[in-house]
């Protein structure tokens, strides 16, 4: 992900409509989100870990809670004070390594 692309803030209808490319991900108060049900401790922390090393790669850091058998992730791009490509990119990688690590 490069930096030094100009960074094009979303409006809230264009980011709904771009959400229906991403199930369960929802919209709320600045952020895209979705929120992770795990079997338990450590399936949480193996998700979280994989999340944070996939943001790491892509130098585009989410806001996260974790919780014993939830994740909750929450995009935004601080830098530009709104919803961007670098979100919904972000958002649909996390989407596969997901759907792989919790096998759903």
């Amino acid at each position: 992900m490069s930096g030094e692309r100009e960074l094009r803030v979303y409006s809230q209808q264009e980011i709904e409509e771009k959400l229906k490319e991403l199930p369960l991900w929802r919209y709320e108060k600045g952020y895209i989100l979705k929120d992770f049900e795990t079997k338990n401790w450590k399936e949480t922390v193996f998700l979280f870990n994989a999340i944070a090393s996939l943001a790491e790669a892509h130098w585009h850091h989410p806001d996260a809670e974790v919780s014993f058998k939830k994740l909750r992730v929450k995009l935004t791009t601080h830098e530009a004070n709104g919803v961007t490509d670098r979100d919904f990119e972000l958002a649909k990688e996390i989407e596969k390594i997901s759907s792989l690590l919790l096998k759903r």
